[in-house]
C-alpha cells in the first residue's frame, strides 16, 4: 500500500497495517515473553478512543484489549451512558504485557508509541480518553497524578481533546460508590465525555 506521511511526521497506514506490525514486533523486550501482542480493537472510525498502559495476563491470551476484569468494568462504564465497545477504539501505550503486569518502561513506551501515534492519526478522534497514570502521563507530559489530572480536558497536539480518568482496575480495588469516590467520579467523568461527544 501507499503510505503519505501525516501532519506529525508518522507514516500514515491503516488500522489492519498497524495490527500487522504490532504482532510482528520485537522492538523491545516486552516482545520476547509475550503470548500475543495486542493492538487494539473497535470502530476506526470512531470520535472515541480508549487509551490504557498495557496488556493483562488475559489481553495475552487472547490477544484483545480489556477482556479481563477490568475489561469487564470498562463495558459497564461505556454502558452506562449508552455506549457500546463497539462504538470506540480502544488500545494501550504498550502492545505487549509487561511481566506480572508491571508499569512499562520508559524504553519500552518510547519503542510502541509510534504505533499509537499511527492508531490516532489514522482514527482522528475527537476525544482520546486515557485511563490512569502511565497513558496519562505519556500522551500529556505531565507531572501530575491521575487523582489530579482526571475529569478535565487537555489539548493534545492542537486539535484532540485528551480527557484523563482513572483506569478500570484501580475502581476494582476501590469499590466504593460513596460520592466522591474514585467509581462515583468515573461515573460523572465518562458523563461529562459523552455530553462533549453529543454537543461537539
Amino acid at each position: 500500500m501507499v503510505e503519505n506521511r501525516s501532519e506529525t511526521g508518522l507514516f500514515r497506514l491503516d488500522l489492519e497495517e498497524i495490527s500487522e506490525r504490532v504482532t510482528t514486533c520485537t522492538k523491545c523486550r516486552l516482545s520476547e515473553n509475550r503470548t500475543n501482542a495486542v493492538p487494539g480493537e473497535g470502530d476506526g472510525n470512531t470520535d472515541l478512543l480508549f487509551v490504557g498502559e498495557g496488556p493483562g495476563r488475559q489481553e495475552d491470551e487472547q490477544g484483545r484489549p480489556f477482556v479481563g476484569r477490568a475489561g469487564k468494568k470498562l463495558t459497564e462504564i461505556l454502558e452506562s451512558v449508552s455506549l457500546e465497545r463497539s462504538q470506540v477504539y480502544i488500545t494501550n501505550i504498550v502492545k505487549c504485557r509487561p511481566p506480572e503486569n508491571r508499569t512499562p518502561k520508559s524504553d519500552e513506551v518510547e519503542s510502541c508509541f509510534p504505533y499509537l501515534e499511527a492508531q490516532i492519526a489514522e482514527i482522528n478522534p475527537s476525544i482520546i480518553v486515557t485511563l490512569g497514570n502511565a497513558a496519562t502521563k505519556t500522551l500529556l507530559d505531565i507531572d501530575e497524578g491521575i487523582t489530579s489530572s482526571r475529569g478535565k480536558f487537555y489539548t493534545w497536539r492542537g486539535s484532540i481533546e485528551v480527557f484523563p480518568m482513572f483506569h478500570p482496575s484501580y475502581l476494582l480495588r476501590n469499590p466504593s460508590k460513596k460520592k466522591g469516590s474514585p467509581k462515583h467520579q468515573t461515573w460523572k467523568d465518562i458523563k461529562k465525555v459523552k455530553n462533549a461527544l453529543t454537543s461537539s
